[in-house]
């Protein structure tokens, strides 16, 4: 008799993980929402940053820093004890988020927000890989990344809409349902696997060993790099010194864990970060093309809204539902490739993917100032069609070669990269499209000469133009005056939109400088009847 409730047990773990992972992918809403409500108030720019930031800095440091939480885990129940405590703690500070009465105690309760929804990343990803045996794994991860991927680009229209017709605080209130559920499927639903009980009974047995110099210079690291990252173009980078100091603290601090990690492994001890990983091929090359992945997906998520705002004028909830079509994309392919990865040689699909991704960004280099809003979701549509054939089968060439009790470990480092890579991501399109447009603007400006002919007919043209037609003019200086600003206006606008492509163009060039790379890696073994193994 087949024990029909191990298929109830695969069918209600992946939509727990996925709602879970759904939830924190509301987390993204927050801050393209919230600063724009609460300017409205005495807070600065600036302040508002760390209500950002905050989230952002704790998120990494949590899923980096699981090892530590998977030895609480293992010192008290499990890694599903672990789960339910992190969604416990996102249910419970996304509450208190929306009661907060003022910025600093919202700021506070967003670092206990951003603690419990990184550990949930990590969490979910080892127990799809072992829950699931190695010719299911590619539709476990399906579902998971699908999550993923579509929460970033959902997640700005639905914030806008809440926010545009509702009190702002309901985009934290809205967690707490799903955070609830989630913890009613979890507790009824998951359970460990035989060998992380084994590893609960052994750790119980020897108690809890930390690695405290480990865990400090994890934090410390990574912890200024995040900073840097968010922080360096508005500050000048090394012209300012506080930036400087980050960037040695950081380069120092990271230097001196790998050498802590590695005498940690000479010792036969457990590192925070365990480097051997790195001897596997496929999981090098997997952390690498994650971290490229996540640059260019948060890099582009970025990108697209604040161009169709900055020079198309389009509002916050336009600006969301324009790279929405390209979510429902992935959302209807994932479950496809879920299938695809246990038939086709996962390289194949990654080698697809980077290529399909690299040809529309290449094609994104036709955007003018005259684009209409179809041919933008259509561009992001092709985009987001070869993003879906990369999740899954990176994931599930990541777990190739490494031992069941090695799975944490490998969920913990692919989220390092992913979220570090979305911040690099972030930072690169910030500075690389400031610096463009600034060398595209003085390029432009030294053919604009005041002694130029052409320019000067140009003016005149336009502030009489002005005189007669635009109603508060009341001399010709008056409306010369504002056609040079017009002309100045026109001159930033191309200059911003040249500085655009450039980005674009760079991150094409990525995308097709990895794909060598994906023959470096192993075709996963197959099991009985052709699914590839672990």
């Amino acid at each position: 008799m087949i024990d029909r409730r191990l298929f109830i047990n695969v069918d209600w773990i992946l939509i727990t993980l996925v709602l879970v992972i759904a939830g924190i992918g509301i987390m993204n809403i927050h801050s393209a929402s919230i600063p724009y409500k609460i300017l409205g108030t005495s807070y600065e720019i600036k302040q508002l940053y760390w209500l950002v930031a905050s989230l952002v800095l704790v998120t990494v440091l949590s899923s980096i820093d699981y090892h530590v939480l998977e030895d609480l885990s293992f010192w008290l129940y499990g890694s599903v004890v672990l789960m339910l405590v992190c969604v416990l703690l996102f249910g419970i500070s996304s509450a208190l988020c929306g009661l907060a009465p003022s910025l600093p105690l919202l700021i506070f309760f967003r670092v206990l927000q951003g603690a419990g929804g990184g550990g949930l990343a990590p969490s979910e990803q080892a127990i799809l890989a072992d829950t699931f045996p190695p010719a299911k794994r590619g539709q476990a991860f399906a579902l998971y990344g699908l999550a993923v991927v579509c929460a970033p680009a959902i997640g700005p229209t639905l914030g806008g809409w809440i926010t545009d017709n509702f009190d702002w605080r309901w985009i934290f209130f809205i967690n707490v349902p799903i955070a609830v559920f989630s913890l009613f499927l979890t507790n009824r639903i998951v359970e460990d696997p035989p060998h992380i009980v084994e590893e609960v009974k052994k750790m119980r047995k020897q108690g809890l060993n930390l690695d405290y110099v480990g865990f400090g210079l994890l934090a410390l690291g990574f912890g200024s790099l995040e900073f840097v990252l968010d922080k360096g173009q508005e500050d000048d980078w090394f012209g300012s010194r506080l930036i400087t100091t980050f960037i040695v603290l950081c380069v120092t601090s990271l230097i001196t864990l790998i050498a802590w990690s590695l005498l940690q492994i000479r010792r036969k001890h457990r590192p925070i970060l365990d480097l051997t990983l790195f001897k596997q091929r496929n999981f090098a090359v997997s952390f690498v093309l994650m971290g490229v992945l996540g640059i260019v997906l948060f890099g582009t998520t970025v990108m697209i809204p604040q161009f169709v705002q900055s020079l198309l004028g389009y509002t916050a909830e336009q600006a969301g539902l324009v790279i929405s079509p390209g979510g429902v994309t992935v959302m209807l392919m994932m479950p496809i490739v879920g299938i695809l990865v246990s038939r086709v040689d996962p390289r194949w699909m990654i080698v697809y993917g980077f290529s399909v991704s690299a040809v529309a960004l290449f094609t994104m280099g036709t955007l003018n100032l005259g684009v209409s809003y179809s041919y933008i979701a259509w561009l992001r549509v092709f985009q987001a069609a070869g993003l879906a054939f990369l999740f899954i089968p990176i994931n599930t060439l990541s777990y190739t070669g490494i031992p069941m009790n090695k799975n944490n470990d490998v969920s913990g480092l692919t989220n390092l990269a992913r979220n570090i890579g979305g911040s690099v991501g972030t930072a690169f399109v910030v500075t690389w499209l400031a610096r463009r447009q600034q060398f595209h603007q003085n390029r432009l400006g030294a053919w604009i000469s005041q002694n130029s002919a052409v320019l000067q007919s140009q003016v005149d043209g336009l502030g009489r133009y002005l005189v007669q037609h635009g109603g508060k003019v009341n001399s010709l200086a008056q409306g010369r005056a504002m056609a040079q600003g017009n002309l100045y206006g026109q001159l930033w606008r191309q200059a911003t939109m040249l500085a655009y492509l450039d980005v674009i163009k760079v991150l094409a060039v990525a995308m097709l400088l990895l794909i060598p790379l994906v023959f470096l890696m192993k075709r996963p073994p197959k099991a009985k009847g052709g699914a590839p193994m672990h």
